[in-house]
């Protein structure tokens, strides 16, 4: 199946941020509770443990990945239902992530943003959550998961020639 990428890149402050959104048929507390609730992550991104709670650390394994290990991720802000911002540092590098939710009605929108120092690596990174978060939407809808091979290498071309905003 051919995936349309929808990523763009903005000049930020300290880099770059790469931009992804989906759109959701649901009320904001729904979605947060996909991005939250351990045994909804599980479905899309991966199972979580610990105490989750601003400036405390949960363990998380990215269940997409091939025997991915359990990774430290930092909880920097949750500002329920509207904004979680995390970290972590892995053998891939240092990853700043930011889901904003903004509630319309009955739809909510979900902006995915990941600050970069560069766009190094864009052509693997933007892929990779254009694929997370069609696992997110699949989930929510119940459908089959894609195939990661509809991402990558297919999107690599676009995101590589991605210039900020």
């Amino acid at each position: 199946m051919t995936r349309i990428p929808t990523g763009r890149l903005f000049g930020a402050e300290d880099g770059v941020d790469l931009v992804l959104t989906r759109t959701f048929p649901a009320p904001i507390d729904d979605v947060w509770a996909s991005l939250t609730e351990p045994e909804r992550t599980a479905r899309w991104f991966g199972p979580w443990e610990g105490d989750a709670a601003p400036g405390r650390t949960v363990r998380v394994q990215m269940a997409m990945e091939e025997d991915a290990p359990w990774s430290d991720l930092r909880i920097d802000a949750c500002e329920p239902p509207r904004r979680l911002a995390v970290s972590m540092r892995d053998e891939y590098g240092h990853w700043v992530l930011e889901l904003l939710l903004t509630s319309h009605g009955e739809r909510t929108e979900l902006r995915f943003v990941q600050h970069l120092d560069d766009a190094t690596g864009i052509g693997e990174v933007g892929p990779g959550w254009e694929y997370y978060l069609d696992c997110l939407v699949a989930a929510r809808d119940d459908t089959a998961m894609p195939s990661f091979d509809d991402y990558h290498p297919p999107m690599k071309a676009y995101y590589e020639q991605l210039r900020p905003e």
